[in-house]
Parts: C-alpha cells; sequence; structure tokens
C-alpha cells in the first residue's frame, strides 16, 4: 500500500550526504569513497558479508583502483527484483572539496567543485538502505548498485559483471537534478583522436621545409565547422552534437614547443553524440574526412604532406524506453504518490542507465538535488535531495500494480 510520506530521516541523510561529499574519489580513485560508503551501510544495519565488488576493475581499459560496489538485500515480501544505483566517482574539479552548508544549501567551502554528482545518489541509496532496515518496511528483493569510472566514459557500468543483476526486472539509477523528472532516454555517444605527424623546421629561417600539423589540425576543425558538424548538428531529420575538447602535443604535454619551431606534432581528441548511434558515426567520420582533406592541403617546398592516423570508436549506446514500459510506469505511480508531477525526458548526456538497457535492465533515472555540477558554481538543494530520498524509498516499497 501507498504511503504518503516515506519514514526518511532527513538529519540523518544529510549527515551521509555531508560526509560522504568530504570524500576524495575522482575517477579511477574510488577506492576510499567505496570504503566511505560501506562503514556508512554498516552502520544502518547492513551484514558485511551483502556487501562484493565486481572485478570489473580489471576489464577496464584505464587504471582503477576498485570494482563496482554490489549490495544485496534480500526481498521481505514478494515483488519484482529491483535495482538502484549510482556512480561513486566525481570530476577532477571536485579534488579537495570541502562541504558547507548555507541555508537550504550545501556549496563548495573553496573554488573547487562539490561532487553532487554524485554524491547525492551515492547517500540517497544509503539513507535507502537505512529506512528500509530500521523501520523494517516491507519490500521485493533489492540490489545497491554504486559504479566506478562513470565520469569517464560510464566504463564501469560497460564493464560491470552483469550476471550479478541476473533476474532484476527493473532500475532506478540516481544522478540528475529534480527527483520528479524521470529520464527515460538518453544519446549515445562515439569518441574519437587524431595523432597528425608534420615535419619541424625552422620557422623564421625556412618555414617552407616544415608541415605544421597546428596548421592541419586547425584548417580540419574549420571545415568541420563550415560543413556543420561542429557543435549542435542537424542534418535533416538526424540530429546530435560533437565537440574537439583536447589539443595536445607529445606525452600530451602543450602542442608544439616554441614559436620558431614548425609544429611536427598535433594529438586532437574529441566526441560526437546522437540518439541515433549510426548518425553518430557519421559525425565522426565527417571528422575523420576533414582532417583527412587538410593534411592534403599543408605541404612542405617539396610538396610531402602530414601523416594522419585517425581513430573513433563507440563508447556507449542510445536508449529510449517506452513510457508504458513497467518500471516507468511504476516511477510514475511513486511520483504520484507522493504528491509529485512526474514527466519523462530524454536526456542529451550519458549514463550508466545506457549500459544497463544495453544489457536488458529498464533503467528510470531519477534526481536528488545536484545543480551546476562539474563547475565551482556546483550546489545542492537540500529539500530536493530528501525528496530523491523519499521517492527511492516509495519505488522500493510500492506495491507494483496489478
Amino acid at each position: 500500500m501507498a504511503r504518503s510520506n516515506p519514514i526518511v530521516n532527513a538529519k540523518s541523510a544529510e549527515n551521509h550526504l555531508m560526509t560522504l561529499l568530504a570524500v576524495e574519489g575522482q575517477s579511477g580513485q574510488e577506492k576510499l569513497i567505496g570504503e566511505a560508503i560501506i562503514k556508512q551501510l554498516k552502520a544502518v544495519g547492513v551484514p558485511a558479508s551483502a556487501i562484493k565488488f565486481d572485478d570489473a576493475h580489471k576489464r577496464i581499459p584505464l587504471p582503477t583502483q576498485t570494482g563496482n560496489l554490489f549490495v544485496t538485500l534480500p526481498g521481505t515480501r514478494k515483488g519484482p527484483h529491483m535495482v538502484f544505483a549510482t556512480h561513486m566517482d566525481v570530476v577532477p574539479i571536485v579534488a579537495g572539496a570541502k562541504p558547507k552548508k548555507v541555508g537550504r544549501k550545501i556549496v563548495p567551502a573553496g573554488k573547487t567543485a562539490l561532487g553532487g554528482d554524485n554524491r547525492t545518489g551515492c547517500a540517497v541509496l544509503v539513507a535507502l538502505a537505512e529506512t528500509l532496515i530500521r523501520h523494517k518496511l516491507p519490500h521485493p528483493p533489492i540490489t545497491l548498485l554504486f559504479t566506478v569510472r562513470e565520469e569517464s566514459g560510464l566504463q564501469g557500468a560497460k564493464y560491470m559483471d552483469a550476471k550479478r543483476l541476473r533476474g532484476a526486472t527493473m532500475c532506478f539509477n540516481v544522478d540528475s537534478k529534480w527527483a520528479a523528472d524521470l529520464i527515460t532516454g538518453a544519446v549515445g555517444a562515439q569518441s574519437w583522436e587524431v595523432e597528425i605527424h608534420g615535419k619541424a623546421a625552422h620557422a623564421g629561417v625556412a618555414p617552407e621545409k616544415g608541415i605544421s600539423s597546428m596548421l592541419v589540425a586547425s584548417i580540419a576543425l574549420a571545415e568541420a565547422h563550415k560543413g556543420g558538424w561542429w557543435g549542435k548538428v542537424v542534418k535533416g531529420r538526424s540530429y546530435g552534437t560533437s565537440n574537439a575538447g583536447i589539443l595536445a602535443g607529445h606525452e600530451r604535454r602543450a602542442a608544439g614547443n616554441a614559436t620558431n619551431v614548425v609544429t611536427d606534432y598535433v594529438f586532437v581528441r574529441g566526441e560526437t553524440r546522437s540518439p541515433d548511434e549510426k548518425f553518430a558515426a557519421k559525425i565522426t567520420a565527417a571528422y575523420k574526412a576533414a582532417f583527412m582533406a587538410a593534411a592534403k592541403r599543408v605541404k612542405d617546398a617539396s610538396g610531402a604532406t602530414a601523416k594522419v592516423d585517425f581513430r573513433g570508436r563507440a563508447e556507449y549506446p542510445s536508449f529510449n524506453i517506452k513510457e508504458s514500459d513497467p518500471a516507468v510506469q511504476h516511477a510514475i505511480r511513486a511520483a504520484k504518490s507522493l504528491g509529485m508531477k512526474p514527466k519523462t525526458l530524454f536526456s542529451n548526456g550519458g549514463l550508466d542507465a545506457n549500459w544497463f538497457v544495453r544489457y536488458g535492465l529498464p533503467t528510470v533515472t531519477i534526481g536528488a538535488g545536484q545543480h551546476e555540477i562539474h563547475t565551482i558554481k556546483e550546489w545542492v538543494d537540500i529539500p530536493e535531495f530528501i525528496r530523491g530520498c523519499e521517492l527511492a524509498v516509495q519505488l522500493a516499497t510500492l506495491e507494483p500494480s496489478a
């Protein structure tokens, strides 16, 4: 039976959040935050035997301290096996963050981001476990999942041990702003990188003997923009986005060594996104064509050109769940039972849900008060965070519709 007011201890939930916001844990460095979450879970009554890590870190191609954290809460009534998920890692700009409460907000005390993305989600899952256990609320079998390396390409979700979710029929991922905004779809993404090998020469004495990799990159990116492939991309009914985000030199240091030397090497990394995976690949192909064409235009005095090595790959798939799906309908019912006005949304950002859905687990993403994420203006709306906790409890305890 639905409860209009889930029994969430707001002060305790807020304390969980403040504690987790103060713990380091950039992508790939989740050991400390994992330990902090485990400490909180044990404190609220989760037995150590219910807490396990998978070995995703052994498969992730980037250095990663630990695997994804799985927590099993045995069902106390019959019902569909549910998963509640979130990610443990934060972006680099959060390093050294110290949370400070100011009125109804939590803000960073210094010149860092806060880490509300996604320590709000971590605290919601701890508060969920605490509420279910301490009030002995009836609920179906539940798995709490804390992933690693979400911020660096959804790596934890991609390489997770999906067998641990076998039998689960719906998932609720906490990783957004507003509790009642139900994200039921998101774009897919590709990444690309290009190495441009030119030829060095004295830029003052004999520039004609050089092949400028810097110029090749500049022409290529300008041509991609001119062709409508940069930023917001719309071609007929297909649409997406793209960006070149990193330009570097040897060993990813500054591109070029001096103003009087023709730059012999440039590395560029970018991304493309679209709800249509084939169109995302088409955008990536347009960048490749732009770099190949630019290389032919930049020659030394003998007619030699730069060598271009372009590599593109899919990072995560797109998804779009129908509103009629039982997971979406359950989320709508739970939100309405709390007096919320839920609406379904499609996200232009990737989520762990992209992989969960690909693994066959319908996933709805809800919010818990994070604002201005990935910036030094980041803050958490405490009342909305508590609403996120309440919605999680309602999702876990609401009887499924007949």
